[in-house]
């Protein structure tokens, strides 16, 4: 440890506790040249602040996030707030000289995000977004093994999100169902499989989706997001693709696979298997036919020498703290990712996709990025 770096949290709710479970974690697992240390959070509600503040071991807590971007202690700002909020803050993050952490969707629409991409490029500060995902070992695994020809030249790609958080019609109304602040189930649960997509098959071309909102109202207030939403995609290689991410899936509590199809194998994800990767490959034996299933938990597998001996597992938290001490050990030099011109680049993706569901037509995702 070479060290401390000054960590704010900005927003106490699921996500900030996830990114302090992250930052707290990390060193424990994990050789870094810094350690983080958490300075601030901040949350308008004085009362739940202050106790998140004592539960995630932080120094203090303020009611205003822009005393948190001006504190000096601060280096880098961990925005957790809703979608609607991130652009703003970023912008005033790096205009401050804060690194910033952002968590996914970077902005709830593409000129939002673009709008952080340029104040972070401007103020030559680090930027990334919590495409947290990635950081899992099996995904990671997934990732190489692409990289490596495992499935050959991408034909194929399918990923799913499916969640039973909007199922029960009596749900009041809040933030998750107003789409300026919330932003879409596309950018909220389609982002990360965009995200992983482009990561694993490149950048995606053109979009034609379609979307639904069944509960068109709680609490007497309309509601402006869709519950259920789903895509064609083409990516720029060729490869063709098909996305599907919806809130009304009774009984998946958060279901999400991700697959992928070369011209030489078959490369699977479910996160209800979190630790393993099923993988077929063309080229094995007649009689060895069909899927084989990797255990990504082996030494030399992505981040499993940071964990436990092969057999435990590890589970969500761990995406936090494989991310957030990715990002740590980049510290200060950089570089970080996925950055925030990557978190835009996923956005145009999500516009791309509202667009066509709204025309009904097929969208070139440079009609977005102009």
């Amino acid at each position: 440890m070479s060290g401390e770096v000054g960590i704010g949290i900005v927003g106490y709710g699921i996500m900030g506790k996830a990114h302090s479970y992250g930052y707290t974690v990390a060193p424990v697992m994990r050789r870094l040249r810094h350690r983080p240390r958490l300075r601030v959070i901040s949350g308008r509600d004085k009362q739940k602040v202050d106790a998140a503040a004592v539960a995630y071991g932080v120094d203090g807590s303020v009611t205003d996030w822009r005393e948190l971007v001006r504190r000096p202690e601060v280096d880098i700002v961990d925005i957790c707030t809703p979608p609607g909020t991130h652009a703003e803050i970023a912008i005033a993050a790096a205009a401050a000289g804060k690194a910033v952490i952002c968590e996914k969707p970077l902005a709830v629409t593409y000129p939002q995000a673009a709008s952080a991409v340029d104040a972070a490029g401007k103020a030559r500060v680090l930027n990334a977004v919590g495409f947290n995902y990635r950081s899992l070992p099996a995904v990671s695994l997934m990732k190489r093994m692409i990289g490596e020809g495992a499935v050959g030249k991408i034909r194929l790609l399918r990923a799913t999100w499916l969640s039973d958080e909007f199922v029960d019609p009596t749900i009041p109304f809040d933030w998750r169902f107003d789409r300026s602040m919330g932003g879409t189930t596309i950018a909220d649960l389609g982002s990360h499989l965009i995200d992983l997509a482009t990561w694993m098959a490149g950048p995606i071309a053109e979009v034609s989706g379609q979307s639904e909102t069944f509960i068109r109202q709680r609490s007497d207030k309309a509601v402006t997001v869709d519950d259920a939403s789903a895509a064609l995609v083409r990516f720029e290689s060729g490869a063709r693709g098909a996305l599907e991410m919806a809130r009304v899936a009774v009984r998946r509590p958060c279901d999400f696979t991700i697959e992928v199809n070369g011209d030489r194998g078959t490369l699977v994800f479910e996160y209800a298997r979190l630790n393993e990767l099923l993988y077929g490959d063309a080229g094995d034996r007649p009689e060895l036919y069909g899927m084989r299933r990797i255990r990504a938990e082996q030494q030399s597998h992505p981040y499993a020498a940071d964990w436990w001996p092969i057999g435990q597992g590890v589970g969500y938290g761990s995406s936090f703290v494989n991310h957030l001490g990715d990002l740590l050990d980049r510290w200060p030099d950089g570089p970080w990712e996925p950055d925030f011109a990557q978190g835009a680049a996923v956005q145009a993706v999500c516009d791309a996709i509202e667009r066509s569901a709204a025309e009904s037509r097929w969208v070139d995702v440079r009609e977005i990025v102009g």
